[in-house]
């Protein structure tokens, strides 16, 4: 069927879509407490926690919660040639700041750019101004260490880090897709500002089909590199360390936002209560069918346990180079 056909509510059932609505009541408010969005709605709670949990991510250098600490940031820097500082209680990617090198007082961003300490000192202040925090809540900065993403996804992304987001429900990896930065989303693996999302089979990590800008995207529009040959490493590592997330923070339904370091393999960047559902048109498919699947199963299953059973039963087979059927909007 053409890309724009499925439009209908009747056939967005049919394809097992759910919506905004049955998201909120029937899955977030049902499997996840209120009390413990804390834990994930700030990135800070969440890194410590996962230290505690034994779930690798990315080190923190330091953190500045006050003004008078941002003068002092230089003395936290020393030492390290590249990192990233981000509001610990920031949102779609915003106030995320990526430093890939720093030598004589210049600090040169992925894309080239040049700041100086006073561009560095000024974003940290805006960061705890609140200026990219949920609701514009006074925040606090953190300097993480710089992520060095595996070589082989080298040709899949411009300028930015790729990141693979699992949806876990009630322990088990239910649906998955990476996301690549592009240009035309200034480096940052944000879809809506324009990178290109690619469904990611759960048995396997391999590509099942791209989009971007809600339309079929067969290869990176900045590298051309073709997206059939997407092959996630160290799958299998990854959906445990995403799986566990379900034990660390008590919540059912959550987004786990994974990158791929060459050093250190699968890591945890951060995670969320209320992930989105453009993850559906990325995989050519609705998160219905396997949720329903996954509240028919008993409680108390093994990480590994919940891993093994998503992988046998939501296998999936490459659309890449067949023609799209998934909806523009998924609301």
């Amino acid at each position: 069927m053409k890309w724009l056909s499925w439009t209908s509510p009747g056939k967005l059932r049919s394809k097992g879509i759910i919506g905004m609505n049955r998201r909120n009541i029937r899955y977030i408010g049902r499997y996840n407490n209120r009390r413990l969005f804390p834990l994930v709605d700030d990135k800070l709670k969440t890194k410590l926690l996962a230290q505690q949990h034994g779930i690798t991510s990315p080190a923190l250098i330091g953190t500045v919660t006050t003004q008078f600490g941002v003068k002092h940031i230089l003395d936290m820097l020393t030492g390290h040639a590249g990192f990233v500082i981000k509001p610990a209680k920031g949102s779609g990617g915003k106030g995320i700041l990526v430093i890939e090198q720093s030598k004589d007082g210049a600090y040169i961003k992925p894309s080239g750019a040049v700041l100086n300490l006073t561009d560095i000192e000024r974003h940290v202040s805006n960061i705890l101004s609140g200026l990219y925090s949920l609701g514009g809540s006074p925040d606090v900065a953190m300097i993480e260490s710089l992520i060095h993403f595996d070589e082989s996804l080298m040709a899949y992304t411009y300028e930015g880090v790729p990141d693979i987001r699992v949806i876990i429900f009630k322990g088990y990896p239910v649906m998955a897709m990476m996301r690549l930065s592009t240009a035309a989303s200034d480096g940052k693996a944000n879809l809506h500002q324009g990178a290109v999302g690619v469904g990611l089979d759960i048995a396997t990590g391999t590509a099942l089909r791209g989009v971007q800008f809600d339309r079929p995207c067969y290869a990176h529009p900045d590298t051309g590199h073709d997206l059939a040959s997407l092959v996630v490493p160290d799958w299998k590592t990854l959906l445990l360390l995403a799986a566990g997330c379900y034990e660390m923070t008590g919540l059912g339904y959550l987004g786990t936002d994974m990158v791929l370091d060459r050093r250190h393999g699968p890591m945890l960047l951060e995670l969320n209560a209320r992930p989105g559902l453009a993850i559906q048109m990325t995989n050519g498919e609705g998160l219905r069918p396997r949720l329903d699947m996954i509240e028919a199963q008993p409680e108390g299953q093994s990480p590994e346990a919940r891993v093994a059973f998503a992988q046998q039963h939501f296998a999936r087979h490459s659309e890449l180079g067949l023609p799209a059927d998934m909806p523009t909007s998924t609301a």
